[in-house]
């Protein structure tokens, strides 16, 4: 029987019939495979850490220039600076304005000063007395006479291109006030002699 066997030969026999060089080839390429991919594993896990600490300082560091640029950039030095841009921006548009009226101011004076000119010359080089001289001899000319009542109440009278008298300038010395008025036919000579005796 084969329990009538003895163990030791039994065993021996049996290991035979096993074949177990093959089955050791196996495992120790299977542990082989293991401390590979234990390896590959532990490798892949250390870039994933470094990669991750990484992230995490250039986290730290937009944090931190986040908080500064908050800091720095607060709603109220932005309302401070809007303030400030709106107050330069008033002075800006009023300094405008002040040039503009000085503006007009030198351009009625300028006209002011072309219509001296303009009885300068009708004086001629003589002066004035021989320009009242001669417009005696010239039978006291209507138009002569009525500028230079104009002038001595401070209105110059210009004529335009037609030779009709289209625009005045009127200066009230006592004021400082220089006014240019165009005339339009549409108005009555009334409305303007109210008008002139207003300003002057």
């Amino acid at each position: 029987m084969l329990l009538d066997e003895e163990p030791a030969k039994l065993i021996n026999t049996m290991i035979a019939n096993f074949a177990l060089p093959p089955d050791k080839a196996a495992i120790a390429r299977i542990n082989e495979s293991l401390s590979d991919i234990h390896e590959t594993r532990d490798l892949r896990k250390s870039e994933a850490e470094s990669a991750l600490k990484k992230l995490s300082r250039t986290h730290n560091l937009l944090n931190s220039q986040h908080a500064e640029a908050l800091s720095s950039h607060s709603s109220t030095i932005h309302a401070s600076h809007i303030v400030e841009l709106d107050t330069q921006k008033f002075r800006i548009a009023k300094a405008a304005s002040d040039l503009e009226i000085e503006s007009e101011r030198l351009e009625a004076e300028l006209e002011g000063l072309k219509g001296r000119l303009q009885a300068l010359d009708l004086q001629g080089v003589e002066g004035d007395g021989s320009a009242v001289a001669r417009a005696r001899r010239e039978g006291e000319d209507e138009t002569v006479l009525k500028l230079k009542v104009y002038r001595t109440l401070g209105i110059d009278v210009e004529p335009d291109a037609a030779g009709q008298f289209a625009k005045a300038v009127v200066r009230n010395s006592a004021r400082g006030d220089v006014h240019v008025v165009n005339i339009d036919p549409k108005f009555s000579r009334f409305y303007y002699a109210n008008y002139f005796w207003s300003t002057i």
